[in-house]
């Protein structure tokens, strides 16, 4: 393992002062997001994204220490080339902020679907490859793309130890009562039919930040977190541990999304088949890319262009977002109920943490838990930690922008510390 070990002195003792550099990637199947950190201060010195991977108009855009943005524009025919670009942009004379990639201390990834085998994250190894490997089936879209960012830094930087953030990890720590689907046992068994949940790295991320934020501990809280952006769902959290979730198998189940249906009637999927005439394969486009706020709608998977056509008179949009929201207040009384009380809501995501009409609608909802909003301050928040509910509510609400890259680089610092 690489460090850059800085040791000042001083006349009373000697002071070592680790300055490590991680990279987190985040590697879908044609992209690939980076932040880079210097993790004794936390600070972001780097980020940017590559689009459109083995297409003709593949680029790189990046934002530089001074906040401009850059585009470089570039064929990028595989994950190794991308990796290889960002790396290359990371230690280049106009725009590097790393002498060389020996600066680079390692590399921590967030992974889709850890499926049972993972409850935290892990110094990637050879098993643990082949255990991404084995859960493609789970997570056929975004495990091969992880997949491919470890094996790119693997043979870029042989040496840089990476680590794996499961999005399904947090989750690991739900009951049985909570996870199975009331299918007859021998599917869990013998296909691992359960429900996963996902985001979990942001649940974990906010349910801990919400708790330093008030300086309390974990310990004794029950708290309901909502990761809403044009994915969403809920966790509901009691002692710093994940104890229902409302996403399952896959993301689609749960909250209305951007573009994902949510809960459904599986009964009806014969009758649907038949009346449309689809096969496995078109259904599951249907209720991941088609569905939700785009679907009712009939504009936009995007929170901002619904709320527009709404003031323009939308009707569609208007249901849209009333259906959005009942069925957030809906799953939120759930978790209530499954956690047999709540002392705090976080908001977090996309929109949780920017849409204040959106927050006092669900809190509104919410009422009869003794939920009370700060209307003024509601509407100053976002993108910010911040209480938005009155000093007298029964729940403390709570803005909480997510840092699941953070969370990435810290797993990461502390376990190739070790």
């Amino acid at each position: 393992m690489l460090l850059s070990i800085h040791i000042e002195h001083t006349k009373f003792k000697n002071h070592i002062i680790f300055r490590m550099k991680i990279l987190v990637l985040n590697c879908g199947s044609s992209s690939i997001k980076y932040k880079l950190f210097e993790m004794e201060n936390r600070e972001v010195i780097a980020q940017g994204g590559i689009e459109k991977i083995g297409l003709k108009d593949s680029f790189l855009k990046f934002t530089l220490p001074s906040g401009e943005k850059k585009i470089i524009e570039k064929e990028i025919p595989e994950h190794t080339a991308g990796v290889q670009l960002v790396l290359d942009t990371l230690t280049s004379k106009e725009y590097g902020v790393l002498g060389s990639l020996d600066e680079l201390d390692a590399v921590g990834h967030r992974v889709l679907h850890g499926g049972q085998a993972f409850s935290e994250s892990v110094l990637i190894d050879s098993k643990v490859e082949k255990a991404i490997e084995d859960n493609i089936e789970l997570g056929p879209l975004h495990n091969p793309a992880n997949l491919k960012g470890i094996n790119a830094i693997k043979a870029i930087l042989p040496k840089v130890p990476q680590v794996a953030v499961f999005d399904t990890a947090f989750h690991q720590t739900m009951p049985e009562k909570a996870f199975l689907y009331a299918l007859p046992y021998e599917y869990y068994e013998k296909y691992a039919v359960r429900r996963y949940g996902f985001h979990g790295t942001s649940h974990r991320y906010v349910s801990k930040r919400v708790c330093d934020f008030l300086g309390i501990k974990q310990e004794g809280t029950k708290i309901i977190t909502a990761h809403i952006g044009n994915g969403g769902s809920l966790a509901a959290v009691k002692d710093g541990k994940c104890v229902d979730t409302t996403m399952g198998m896959t993301p689609a189940e749960g909250l209305v999304m951007g573009t994902r249906a949510g809960e459904i009637d599986p009964g009806m999927l014969p009758y649907v088949f038949s009346k449309a005439g689809l096969d496995a394969e078109s259904f599951n486009t249907l209720v991941n890319k088609k569905s939700g706020l785009l679907g009712i709608s009939g504009v936009s998977s995007d929170m901002r262009d619904l709320i527009s056509a709404i003031e323009s008179g939308n009707k569609r949009a208007k249901l849209a977002l009333d259906m959005f929201e009942y069925r957030a207040i809906k799953l939120i009384g759930s978790f209530v109920a499954a956690l047999n009380g709540a002392d705090i809501l976080v908001f977090t995501g996309g929109i949780g943490e920017n849409s204040d009409p959106v927050r006092k609608d669900i809190c509104d909802g919410l009422s009869y838990l003794g939920i009370k909003i700060d209307e003024k301050i509601n509407k100053t928040v976002h993108g910010k930690e911040q209480i938005i509910s009155t000093p007298d509510s029964k729940i403390q609400v709570i803005v909480i922008p997510t840092d699941e890259e953070l969370t990435i680089a810290s797993d990461t610092e502390e376990i190739v510390s070790k």
